[in-house]
């Protein structure tokens, strides 16, 4: 037999799944170890006393059935009571076999039938808890809630939300309120018809956060407890994407109950038609008449008295445990246990965003209702994004202090102050505490908000978000409005950009880097950029097939389009014809394989740089000389072979930039565009500088560097002022020695070509030094000493317009 503890050890559970045990589940239990040592002890009284005694029936004889036998002796006194023959190991003999054979089944074995359906029970009872693909989430589950409730956020969260409904709070946000209106007011000032429309444009929204005056923030949590608060939202999210995927544990423990209903009805019935059967006197005819000379026995049965009644108390116990289980069918079913509202939980606090679950994390939470309401009000805590984020705040906070932040400002090319923040949780309050800082760069901040404290930092004016989608304050959103002057803005897809870029009214520089495919193209279009009424700058990096058309919004104002197409062919440019006022146009990697006739109704274009395309012919050229404001024309990194005769109508042209193509000779036309000052033709297949480039009298930058040119024409040492001459990767054996009359040359570039010395007549060249004469050191050494030395003292003149020497041979 089994002991009893290791019985009842079939319905031990962990002391933490308590808390997934109903009340049901705990009193089935209960009756469970009942009816188990009810088992147990009916068990031990049948092995022990249980026993049947028999006599045997004696047969009746006819009177003077042996006839008259004469005389007889005077009869002795005989014993009362009846003799039987039978000696004792017949009456041990005959006790077992009538106790096999008069006894009902049911008698004999109630005890282990009994201890059967018991086990059974208790084994549905808590199968859940040990089935394998169930127990694992059980107890990962009640390891989070245990940390979740016990968590000091919990505690924390919890408070702050009694707080905010003070009365004190609410005053204060009345003063935001005042404050906000006070703000709107003053910076509309003399335009009023164009505020409202503006904060109530369509499908602009704010942040709901509050606005000016904070509420208080929490007691800052120590480092470890904020890290254990960080790490249970990651478990929680983990968790729930896990569980929620299925119903497993709702269908197990659907399927147990069911069970053990069906097993209550099943002991019920048979029971019920067993219990009357057990009695106390038996007639047994075991068919032994030739053991023991009688054929009827009538036999006792000493513990059918107290079986009936073991039985009776046990159906009694089965019929409490069925309506029980007939309850928790009715519970299970009775509404849809595998939907969870956090309803009640967000109408008591702050955290309006707690989600509704559902499937087995949603059937947990109700079990664990039925336990203490209170878990799943401090679990809810951790579902909510608007925590999190409260939390991520308090330890960004924390961690990034004003001293620390001020140790990452730098200053940029521009000597400018500058702060980049990356892959934080979000941005410090101690940033807006930065007064002096003129550009701001977040990069992959997820939860960005910018709140009204930006309205201290009065010097900024370039803010950059890198896929960040960021919130704006409304109070911020007035001050960004007003004062910043350039943005730039990282998405993937358009829809990132936040709809409040659109209304700021004073933006003179717009960078948009990311999706703009023509599958997206009518998003942008969703957010007219007519508010944008300085813009001045629109920087389009992106995949483009056409030119969105609400950039016609900005034709009164817009100065410089860029777009960077990142090799995707861009078909549609019509929208250009109507941005009059354009003066710098750059279609970059475009894939253009002429110039679009779009430019040429652009009658204001001073810049074009169509860098990076397909372009193999250039007869278009002509039409440029309509545009009598064109003065620098880039035409650079593509497969141009020829340049037209007709370039020589383009009068206007100041700087021309043709390098990286297929060219492979220069025509004489291009000479004679008499205001030419810069001009760039390197690393194309030219061999011959033509000698009418000396016509170009106001030229002061050449390149003609990475060629096959094989002589330098006299002429080309005409153009007096030139100050950069880049030469190099050629096959020039020789330089003539009147470049040194170019008196205001002060870079030459001659390294890569075939020279066997350098003409003494450089030090003629007063401006040129040594750092921008790039040359092979072993022809450097070969000039005179006299003129080594000029060349390598230091410079103290002033060069015009602060020109610096180059050596990146453009």
């Amino acid at each position: 037999m089994f002991t009893l503890t290791e019985v009842a050890s079939l319905n031990d559970i962990q002391p933490t799944y308590r808390i997934l045990k109903p009340w049901w589940d705990v009193f089935m239990d209960y009756l469970g170890i009942v009816m188990l040592m009810l088992a147990i002890f009916s068990g031990t009284m049948q092995l022990t006393k249980d026993q049947v005694v028999c006599l045997p029936i004696l047969e009746q004889t006819p009177e003077g059935a042996g006839g008259f036998l004469g005389p007889q002796p005077p009869e002795t006194p005989q014993p009362t009571g009846v003799r039987t023959k039978l000696d004792f190991q017949q009456y041990v003999f005959v006790n077992q076999m009538c106790y096999h054979v008069a006894l009902p089944w049911y008698s004999k074995y109630f005890p282990y039938l009994a201890l059967i359906h018991t086990i059974v029970l208790m084994v549905s009872s808590n199968f859940w808890f040990k089935y394998p693909k169930t127990s694992s989430k059980i107890e990962h589950f009640v390891s989070i809630l245990g940390k979740c409730f016990e968590s000091p956020w919990t505690t924390k969260a919890l408070s702050e939300t009694a707080c905010e409904d003070s009365e004190e709070n609410k005053l204060r946000l009345a003063g935001a309120s005042s404050l906000l209106k006070h703000l709107s007011t003053s910076s509309e000032e003399g335009s009023p018809n164009q505020s409202a429309p503006m904060l109530t444009k369509s499908g602009v929204t704010f942040s709901a956060e509050k606005l000016v005056s904070e509420v208080p923030a929490m007691t800052i949590l120590d480092k470890k407890d904020g890290e254990q608060a960080k790490a249970l939202f990651e478990k929680v999210r983990k968790f729930r994407a896990h569980v929620e995927d299925s119903d497993l544990i709702y269908r197990l423990y659907a399927i147990q109950t069911v069970i053990k209903t069906v097993k209550f009805i099943l002991i019920l019935c048979y029971t019920m038609t067993f219990v009357a059967s057990i009695d106390f006197d038996h007639v047994c005819e075991p068919e032994i008449k030739h053991l023991t000379g009688y054929s009827k026995f009538h036999c006792t049965h000493n513990m059918a008295f107290m079986i009936k009644k073991l039985l009776v108390s046990y159906i009694a116990l089965i019929c409490v445990y069925g309506v029980i289980c007939i309850y928790t069918l009715f519970w299970l079913f009775r509404r849809p246990l595998k939907e969870y509202s956090f309803e009640k939980v967000r109408e008591e606090s702050s955290f309006s965003d707690i989600p509704d679950v559902k499937n087995d994390f949603a059937f947990l939470l109700h079990m664990v209702d039925q336990y203490d309401q209170l878990y799943s009000k401090r679990f809810g805590v951790f579902l909510s994004e608007v925590s999190e984020n409260k939390l991520r705040e308090i330890s960004l906070n924390h961690e990034w202090t004003f001293e620390k932040l001020r140790q990452h400002v730098t200053r940029n090319l521009q000597e400018k102050l500058e702060l980049h923040l990356f892959m934080l949780s979000g941005v410090p309050d101690a940033v807006f505490d930065l007064t002096d800082l003129e550009i701001l760069k977040l990069e992959l901040i997820p939860e960005a908000r910018i709140t009204a404290k930006i309205s201290q930092m009065i010097n900024l004016q370039e803010l950059h978000f890198y896929h960040c989608p960021a919130k704006v304050e409304q109070t911020a959103f007035i001050f960004l409005r007003d004062h910043l002057r350039c943005l730039h803005v990282k998405f993937t897809d358009v829809a990132e950009i936040p709809s409040w870029v659109y209304l700021l009214k004073n933006l003179r520089e717009l960078y948009l880097v990311g999706n703009l495919n023509s599958e997206n193209n009518k998003m942008i279009g969703l957010e007219s950029l007519r508010d944008l009424r300085h813009l001045n700058i629109l920087h389009l990096k992106s995949n483009l097939t056409k030119i969105p058309t609400n950039i016609t919004d900005l034709s009164p104002h817009l100065i410089k389009l860029v777009i960077h197409n990142d090799g995707t062919k861009l078909l549609v440019l019509n929208s250009l014809k109507k941005i009059m006022n354009l003066a710098e146009l750059e279609l970059l990697n475009c894939e253009l394989e002429r110039i679009p006739h779009a430019i040429f109704s652009l009658n204001n274009l001073q810049e074009l740089d169509l860098k990076s395309n397909n372009i193999r012919t250039i007869e278009e050229i002509i039409s440029f000389q309509h545009l009598k404001r064109l003065s620098c024309l880039k035409l650079w990194h593509n497969k141009i072979i020829t340049i037209p005769l007709s370039i020589s109508h383009v009068k206007s042209l100041e700087s021309l930039f043709l390098s990286h193509n297929k060219l492979e000779s220069l025509p004489s036309s291009l000479f004679t565009l008499l205001k030419l000052r810069y001009l760039d033709v390197s690393h194309n297949s030219i061999v011959v500088i033509p000698p009418e480039a000396g016509f170009l009298q106001n030229l002061q930058h050449f390149a003609i560097t990475g060629n096959k040119v094989e002589v330098v024409p006299k002429q080309l040492l005409k153009c007096n002022k030139l100050r950069t001459l880049c030469l190099g990767h050629n096959c020039i054996s020789s330089i003539p020695e009147k470049i040194g009359q170019l008196s205001q040359l002060t870079h030459l570039e001659l390294k890569g070509n075939c020279l066997d010395r350098l003409p003494a007549q450089l030090g003629q060249c007063c401006l040129l030094r040594r750092g921008c004469l790039i040359v092979e050191d072993h022809l450097f050494d070969s000039l005179p000493m006299e003129v080594k030395e000029s060349i390598n003292q230091e410079s103290s003149v002033s060069f015009p317009n602060g020109c610096k020497c180059l050596s990146d041979g453009r």
